[in-house]
Formats: C-alpha cells, structure tokens, sequence
C-alpha cells in the first residue's frame, strides 16, 4: 500500500506503543465500546470486524457478546497485544484503506477512535462500506474539533514548561479531508454508501489515576507523547512538575482524576 506522508508520520509516533497505550488511554477509548456495539446490533453470531483494534478492547468486548470477532491494526505490536489479550479473535496487521477481507465479509463493523489516523479518510469509509454486508452496520467514534477539558491537559504541561507543540503531522489532501464535526462525520459515512447516517456529540468523564495518566505522556503515546519522550530527563521532569499543578484541582477524594472529554458517534447501514 502506498502511504501518505499522513499515514507514514502515525506509524513513526504509534510504532512499540501498545503496553504505553494499554496502560493509559486505552481506558480512555473504551468508554466509546459499549455504545458502538449497540450501534451496530453485534450479538450473538455476527461476524464483527474491529479496525484499528489498538489493545482490543472492542474485540473483546464483541467477543463477550458471543460474535464471531475479526481484529486489524496497522501497528504489529497493537496486533500481538490484542491477539493475546482476545485468543478468541482472528487478529491480524492490515490498515485503512485496504483491508484483507472480500466485499460484504461482515455483519458489523466498527473502528473505535480510527479515522482521526488515516491520511486517506474518504478512502478508508468507503472501504469499511466495502467490507460491510448488505443490511450490515458500521459505528464510528472519532475525537472531533470539540475538545473536552481532559483532552489538553498534557498539551497545557508542556507548553507550560516551555517545551512548545509537538510539529503538527502532514495535512491530509483537501479531497480526502472532512469536518470533524455531527455533519462532517455523517457526511463521510454517507458518501461512502451507507445510509441512515447518525452521528452524536458524546459527552464523558473519564476517571483515572493521575499517574496512568501521565504514564501515557512519559511512554511516548501520541505526538504529546513522543515529544516528551524524546526529551532529556530534566526536561520530562519539568513537565511533569506542570502535569502535577495542572491535574491538581481535578482530583477527587479518592485520589482519581476527573477529565472530561468530548467525542463523536456516528452509524449507519449498508
């Protein structure tokens, strides 16, 4: 498959992330799982595909729901945790916008916080659209230009400790781009053929303890992450000084964090 600078630029910043990933946002993301099952019917026997499966949190999920489970992520190391963690599913290394599977494969399918990271995103659904069998369903969450409270925190640390934003990725080709926005979102879906489209704002807390948290930051997960991580010691413990001020007045009785975060949901049928 020939990459964009976009998609070449992801694999740089995710690549060797999954035990960083899995100990920190992965919680994050999984507060999105149960509403994307419910969007898309998996239960029992449907053939579910998780793309972008990550450390398998929806994979295992539709797993519990006694579907019959396929996982893909581009990154190997995502796949070998996820294969662990889910024996059950048929996991396997394949990315947006080519998926190893022939037309009309699955009952459901459902991409958990994927399409943020794909330099061809008008491509990838209409692959997903691909893969989908007729009366089939897909749901999708993506983080969209409404930002929770929660989700600046490591980015406020750094600027805080003068380190600067980490450089901003490649920009996606202007026919390939969308709005991250309810109606951009449901645009996407559309175009790619499938109808019925919906898409929500959905509102969360996210509630965590403030050293897994970090713990994202400091292993290098994103391109916060990877800034930091490629920092001198003291310069990582300058902004973690900055994560501790920051996240202070968010810590509740029992030592947890309260972080709200903002994402989009979005289904529709083949």
């Amino acid at each position: 498959m020939n990459m964009t600078p976009f998609d070449e630029a992801e694999r740089r910043i995710w690549d060797g992330r999954a035990a960083a990933y899995a100990r920190s946002f992965a919680g994050l993301c999984a507060h999105t799982v149960p509403a994307l099952l419910d969007a898309a019917g998996v239960g029992p026997g449907a053939r579910v595909l998780d793309v972008g499966t990550g450390t398998g949190a929806v994979a295992a999920a539709a797993c519990r729901a006694r579907a019959i489970v396929s996982a893909v992520d581009a990154e190997p190391d995502m796949t070998l945790w996820t294969a662990e963690a889910v024996p059950e599913a048929d996991v396997r290394v394949a990315a947006l916008p080519e998926l190893p599977f022939v037309d009309g494969t699955f009952d459901a399918v459902l991409a958990n916080f994927v399409l943020n990271h794909v330099g061809r995103p008008r491509a990838a659904a209409a692959e997903l659209r691909r893969v989908t069998g007729d009366c089939g369903r897909v749901a999708v969450s993506l983080w969209g230009d409404e930002r929770g409270a929660g989700q600046s925190l490591a980015r406020q640390a750094v600027a805080a400790a003068g380190l600067g934003l980490p450089p901003a990725l490649p920009p996606i080709a202007p026919e390939e781009d969308f709005p991250l926005t309810e109606e951009g979102v449901a645009a996407l879906l559309s175009g790619a053929g499938f109808t019925g489209v919906v898409c929500e704002t959905v509102r969360f807390e996210h509630r965590v303890d403030p050293e897994r948290w970090w713990a994202g930051t400091a292993g290098g997960v994103g391109p916060v992450g990877a800034l930091v991580a490629a920092q001198p010691q003291d310069v990582i413990d300058a902004v973690r000084k900055e994560f501790d001020a920051l996240v202070q007045p968010l810590l509740g009785d029992d030592g947890l964090a309260t972080l709200p975060h903002v994402a989009l949901l979005a289904s529709g049928s083949a």
